[in-house]
C-alpha cells in the first residue's frame, strides 16, 4: 500500500470546478409535503445501483477483472428499468472491482472519471439519480482530495467505501484522519461488502460473495464498533448493504463481547455506551434480503425508519426486491412507503 499522508486543507483550492448548473442539487422547501403528492408510478428510491463508466469498463477489461454481470449496463437500460418498476431515482455506486489495482495515479484517475460520470447523469437526468461517490482508498491522501471534490463541487449525496481494504476493515486506526473528516461533515457513508485477502477462493465450488459478502459486512460493523470508531464518530451516517450482512443475526455473540470487556476500562472507553447502543444508529438497505428470514431479526434491532429500499441492480432484478418486500410478511403499507421511499427523503430532502 502507498504511503498515505494527512490531507493538506488548503490543497482544496487546487480543485476544478465542474461546469453547468445542472449540478446545483438544492433541497426541497418542505420535501415531505411533495412526498404526499408524488405520483405512485414512480415512487421509489433504490439506494443499491450499480454503474459503469467506460474508464471503469476499460480498466477492469484490461486487468481480467470485469464482472460478466455488468456487460450491457448502461444509465439508458436503468432508466428504462427503473420506469418499469416505479423508481423514481436510483443512488449510483461502483461495483466490484472498484478502482484500487495497486496503483495510485490510476485510482485517483478513475475516481474522480467516475464520479464526474455520475454528476453529468445527474445533471442529464434530472430527479432520476443520485450518487455515492467513489475514493481511491487505501490511498489516504488521495481519498481526502476526492471527498472535498465530491461533497463540495459535484454535491454528491455521500460516499462509497468498500467493508475491507486487502488486509484491514473500516474501523482501522489507518482510516482515523477520513473518519475525522467524513464525521466533521455529518456525512452518509454508503457501504458495500467485498473481499478481504484472507477469505477468497476457500471453497471452489462456491463464490466468494454467497457468503463472504455478507460476513465481510459484519467483520466491518465489528470494527467500527469494537475500535471505538462508531462512537468517537457519531456524525458519520452509516449505511449498510444486504440488510447488515450477518450481523442480526450474530447480535448476541456482538453482546456477549461487550458484556465481556466491561471489566476492562481502556475497552470500556471506545464502547461506553454498550454495543446494542452503536448498532441500533446505525442504517440498512434491503438488497438481497428482501425476505422474512434476513428482514426479521433487522426490523427487531432498528426502526423501519433506518431501513432503505436497494436493489442491487443489475446483479438482481429491481422486480425481485419491489415482491420480496410486498410479500415477507412483516411490512404493512406505511412501513413499504417509509422503506421504498419516505426514508430515503428523510436523509436527502432533494430526492423529493
Amino acid at each position: 500500500m502507498a504511503e498515505s499522508v494527512i490531507f493538506d486543507g488548503g490543497r482544496r483550492q487546487l480543485l476544478r470546478g465542474m461546469a453547468g448548473a445542472g449540478l446545483s442539487l438544492a433541497a426541497a422547501a418542505s420535501p415531505l409535503n411533495l412526498l404526499a403528492s408524488a405520483p405512485a408510478k414512480n415512487r421509489r428510491v433504490d439506494f443499491h445501483h450499480h454503474f459503469m463508466p467506460p474508464l471503469f469498463e476499460k480498466t477492469a477489461r484490461e486487468h481480467k477483472k470485469f464482472i460478466p454481470a455488468l456487460e450491457g449496463l448502461s444509465l439508458s437500460r436503468s432508466l428504462e428499468t427503473m420506469d418499469r418498476n416505479g423508481v423514481q431515482t436510483a443512488v449510483l455506486s461502483m461495483p466490484s472491482p472498484g478502482v484500487w489495482y495497486g496503483d495510485v495515479p490510476l485510482a485517483r484517475q478513475l475516481a474522480r472519471d467516475n464520479n464526474e460520470y455520475a454528476a453529468r447523469a445527474i445533471a442529464d437526468h434530472p430527479g432520476r439519480f443520485g450518487m455515492f461517490a467513489t475514493l481511491p482508498l487505501p490511498d489516504l491522501e488521495g481519498s481526502l482530495v476526492e471527498v472535498a471534490y465530491a461533497l463540495d463541487v459535484l454535491k454528491a449525496d455521500g460516499i462509497h467505501m468498500w467493508t475491507s481494504y486487502g488486509d484491514f476493515w473500516l474501523g482501522d486506526a489507518r482510516l482515523r484522519p477520513l473518519l475525522e473528516e467524513l464525521n466533521r461533515r455529518k456525512a452518509v457513508v454508503y457501504t458495500h461488502p467485498t473481499t478481504p485477502n484472507c477469505c477468497g477462493n476457500l471453497m471452489p465450488e462456491i463464490p466468494t460473495f454467497m457468503v463472504e459478502y455478507g460476513t465481510d459486512t459484519s467483520r466491518t460493523i465489528a470494527s467500527l464498533v469494537f475500535s471505538g470508531a462508531a462512537h468517537s464518530y457519531p456524525d458519520i451516517r452509516w449505511i449498510f448493504s444486504h440488510a447488515g450482512g450477518t450481523m442480526p443475526f450474530l447480535i448476541e455473540r456482538y453482546t456477549l463481547q461487550g458484556r465481556l470487556l466491561q471489566n476492562n476500562p481502556e475497552a470500556m472507553k471506545k464502547i461506553p455506551n454498550g454495543v446494542l447502543y452503536e448498532l441500533q444508529r446505525m442504517r440498512f438497505e434491503t438488497a438481497q434480503a428482501a425476505n422474512p428470514y434476513a428482514l426479521g431479526p433487522l426490523t427487531r434491532l432498528v426502526p423501519k425508519t433506518q431501513i432503505y429500499f436497494g436493489t442491487d441492480y443489475p446483479y438482481r432484478e429491481i422486480e425481485d426486491n419491489i415482491q420480496g418486500l410486498a410479500s415477507c410478511g412483516l411490512l404493512s403499507p406505511s412501513d413499504l412507503l417509509d422503506i421504498e421511499r419516505s426514508n430515503a427523503v428523510r436523509l436527502f430532502p432533494r430526492l423529493a
